[in-house]
């Protein structure tokens, strides 16, 4: 009874009891304070219809409506306008089934949840993803822009030409790095804060719910015979269930946090800035922070499916290398292998794509005599023949339409691979085969070995 009182008055916990139409029994203070009417108002209303008066993504009432005549669970977000805030709010409503003594469902619970600290955390990580995006872009451009002027600058002398191209290929590949460490740390930054908040309180929380459960317990056994009132209090509030379902729910709150400390983890390993000297690097770790920098281009849309990603991680040592510079790597090969898969889907039929989906694999081990990392990318597009292969290196070469490459991705991969790190980069490929590419890394330091 008294955690059932102390939950009803929570100020931020909607509660109520609506029968099989969607009509309110019984509502909370909060929710009375919501809808900004009586409890005696409220009684025979809707409860979609009270939700939609300040909601907004609300979904259609038939979905609701459905639920409620087959007895079954409903659960959906909505976000709503708080009264003397700019920004809005999140709830998670969850409506559970209530069965009588002769097992009928008769009425539905309602528990209306604030989520909104985790609904501004995934705003806060689209935003910063567009960010990335059109900082990306505006970069493409300034590219295109110097590589313009470097053209005409080889009709003076060739060897001031191919100076001016090293120049400028390392001065790109600095900024780009740069303005992505910068902005993809500026993220983690900002998202450790709230997360900290979070996961800082979930521990208490599960205490203090706890305590209120054993407190329960010993009122239950030291007044075993209970009043009526109280008794059917506990029916209506669904006591038990309460007990069993709200550790399950402070439970994925903290699956919820641990995900955003993982991404927060895998965004300030993407952005390591490079020291003045190489430093020894988890080869793994630096795929998978660039996989989640990249995830939102493997999703589905429209026109796809989802890009599959299937990962074959070798034991391997820690490899001395500049970290940041070799992210910049594995960003420009697993970009280029999803441009090649979205441009091959330009000839397949969606049910084609569904039965025979794009797949990028990652595959890495040691070579033969253990003097080296093999890192291999591949992909089942469209593959490229061997005028193309014989190309794809060179500067300013791309088989983009005008406008949508610079040529300069996989360029920037070789001179960080070959020059910066004394290894080797290539490609095979064949016609409607896909494409394959291999970064050979030479191990300078053997470090203790790290699981796959």
């Amino acid at each position: 009874m008294v955690i059932a009182q102390a939950l009803a008055d929570r100020e931020d916990l909607l509660m109520a009891l609506i029968d099989r139409a969607g009509r309110f029994l019984w509502a909370n203070q909060a929710f009375s304070s919501y809808s900004k009417q009586s409890l005696e108002e409220m009684v025979g209303q809707k409860f979609f219809q009270i939700l939609s008066l300040n909601a907004q993504h609300l979904p259609q009432k038939t979905y609701i409506q459905e639920q409620l005549i087959k007895g079954e669970s409903f659960k959906f977000e909505f976000a709503y306008q708080q009264e003397g805030h700019l920004t809005q709010a999140w709830l998670l409503m969850d409506g559970q089934p209530i069965c009588d003594s002769e097992g009928i469902i008769s009425q539905y619970s309602l528990l209306a949840t604030d989520i909104t600290l985790r609904k501004q955390a995934e705003l806060d990580l689209q935003d910063a993803k567009r960010l990335l995006e059109q900082s990306n872009q505006a970069l493409e451009v300034r590219v295109q822009q110097r590589t313009s002027a470097l053209v005409h600058e080889k009709e003076r002398a060739e060897q001031a030409f191919q100076q001016l191209q090293q120049m400028q290929l390392q001065l790109i590949q600095n900024e780009k790095m740069s303005a992505l460490g910068n902005l993809v740390a500026g993220i983690a930054h900002e998202i450790n804060n709230p997360v900290g908040f979070l996961a800082g309180n979930l521990q208490p929380a599960r205490d203090y719910v706890q305590d209120l459960f054993g407190l329960i317990d010993l009122y239950q056994e030291k007044y075993p015979t209970t009043d009526p009132d109280v008794s059917a209090e506990m029916e209506a509030i669904d006591l038990d269930y309460l007990r069993e379902d709200l550790p399950k729910l402070i439970g994925s709150m903290q699956e919820g946090v641990n995900r955003l400390k993982h991404i927060s983890t895998s965004l300030r390993i993407f952005s390591r800035t490079d020291s003045d000297r190489p430093v020894p690097f988890n080869i793994h770790e630096g795929l998978d922070s660039t996989l989640l920098i990249l995830k939102h281009r493997l999703k589905s849309n429209e026109r796809r499916p989802d890009i599959e990603v299937r990962k074959e991680y070798g034991e391997l040592p820690t490899v001395e290398c500049y970290a940041g510079q070799l992210n910049q790597v594995f960003l420009n090969l697993l970009a280029n292998a999803i441009e090649a898969l979205e441009e091959s889907q330009q000839k397949c039929s969606f049910e084609a794509l569904k039965a025979n989906p794009h797949r990028i694999e990652i595959r890495t081990r040691l070579s033969k005599d253990e003097q080296q990392v093999l890192i291999c990318i591949a992909d089942n597009g469209p593959g490229m023949t061997a005028e193309v292969q014989a190309c794809i290196f060179d500067q300013s070469f791309t088989t983009k339409a005008v406008g949508t490459g610079t040529g300069l991705g996989l360029a920037i991969a070789r001179q960080i691979v070959v020059e910066k790190h004394g290894g080797n980069l290539y490609c095979c490929s064949q016609p409607g085969q896909g494409a394959e590419f291999v970064i050979e890394l030479p191990i300078q330091r053997q470090m203790h070995k790290t699981p796959a």
